[in-house]
C-alpha cells in the first residue's frame, strides 16, 4: 500500500510540474535518417517534465546493429524498447539546444546467416536478445513550439555474450530526428 501510496503522489507531482510548462508538454519524432538510409524504422516520444527535461520513449522496428547490412543472405530480425532522460542545457528556447541523454534498452530478435562450411551452405542463427545501457546527445532546433528537427549519436554497452561474440559488446546509433510538439 505505502508504494501505491509512492507511485501516485510521484505521478502527481510529476504531472503538476508538467503544468507549469509554457510550451507543448509532448513531442512525437521519426529518426528520418535511418528509415532513409537502412529501412529501420525508430520512432519516439517524449514527454516533457520541466523546460529543460523530458523522458524519451522509442520503438526501434529492424533494429541493426552498428549499421551491419543486410546484403547477401544476412537477416536482422530485431527490435528494441528504449527508455531515456533527455537534459537540455539550452535556455533561450525551451526543449531545443544542446541535449544529453542517458538511456536504457531492450533489444529483442535474431540476426541469421548463410555461411559456407565444408563447401556447402549452412545457416547461422544468433540471438540477438540483449540489455543495453549509454548515453547519447544531439541538438534540437524548436519551431514555434511546434516542428523540431536536429542530429543525434548514441552509444551504448550491450550485455550479450552471443552478441558480443558475433558482432561487438559497444553499438553506435546516430540519426536526424523530426518531430511535431503538441
Amino acid at each position: 500500500m505505502k508504494k501505491i501510496i509512492l507511485l501516485l503522489l510521484g505521478a502527481f507531482s510529476i504531472q503538476n510540474a508538467a503544468a507549469q510548462i509554457d510550451f507543448p508538454q509532448n513531442e512525437v519524432k521519426l529518426n528520418i535518417a535511418n528509415t532513409i538510409a537502412i529501412a529501420s524504422v525508430e520512432l519516439g516520444y517524449e514527454m516533457f517534465m520541466d523546460n529543460n527535461q523530458s523522458i524519451d520513449f522509442g520503438l526501434l522496428l529492424n533494429d541493426r546493429m552498428n549499421y551491419h547490412s543486410e546484403k547477401g543472405s544476412r537477416n536482422f530480425k530485431t527490435n528494441s524498447f528504449k527508455i531515456g532522460y533527455n537534459f537540455y542545457f539550452g535556455t533561450e528556447n525551451s526543449g531545443s539546444g544542446l541535449y544529453a541523454s542517458p538511456f536504457a534498452k531492450l533489444r529483442t530478435g535474431e540476426f541469421s546467416e548463410v555461411v559456407q562450411v565444408e563447401s556447402e551452405d549452412v545457416k547461422r542463427v544468433t540471438d540477438m536478445d540483449a540489455f543495453i545501457i549509454g548515453i547519447g546527445g544531439g541538438y534540437k532546433w524548436n519551431f514555434n513550439d511546434t516542428f523540431v528537427i536536429g542530429p543525434f549519436a548514441n552509444v551504448g554497452r550491450n550485455f550479450s555474450n552471443e552478441v558480443k561474440d558475433r558482432f561487438s559488446a559497444i553499438e553506435f546509433n546516430a540519426g536526424l530526428s523530426v518531430g511535431y510538439r503538441f
